[in-house]
């Protein structure tokens, strides 16, 4: 039997809408940086269109590197400020974490239920397609 492992983290790939193009579920001991790396096969299906990539602090260091080189991709790093207490509305940044909101509407996602990272990952898609759906079509009145 598997080992259970305690926390996850997501990793999200989102357009400036916040739609998901990529997503990925890790242990939560793997840090930002190789979270991302296992986005970029999914976010090269985005073609010659994606040119810049937002992300904040934790996505720092030579990530920058590997998307510019392997992908063709500028990554910024958009940190906190210096002097930051409490939340301030960061530009680009806002945009995932308004996506995050959206998925902990769900109670699926709200805690982590899921034992595979796999059914996790489907799990927010499902959300991501219920949320697409009903901006859509919204429920008659």
């Amino acid at each position: 039997m598997a080992k259970k492992v305690k926390g996850r983290k997501r990793h999200l790939g989102v357009d400036s809408l916040g739609l998901i193009w990529a997503v990925r579920v890790t242990a939560a001991s793997v840090p930002e940086r190789e979270g991302a790396k296992r986005l970029i096969p999914q976010m090269e299906a985005a073609g010659d269109r994606l040119k810049t990539i937002y992300a904040d602090g934790g996505y720092a260091g030579h990530l920058e590197d590997v998307f510019s080189y392997f992908c063709g991709w500028n990554l910024q790093i958009i940190n906190k400020l210096p002097d930051q207490k409490g939340f301030v509305l960061l530009p680009k940044r806002w945009v995932v974490e308004r996506t995050f909101a959206w998925l902990y509407q769900y109670r699926r996602l709200s805690k982590d239920y899921e034992f595979e990272p796999d059914s996790g990952e489907a799990m927010i898609r499902w959300a991501m397609i219920n949320k697409m759906v009903r901006t859509l079509a919204p429920a008659p009145t």
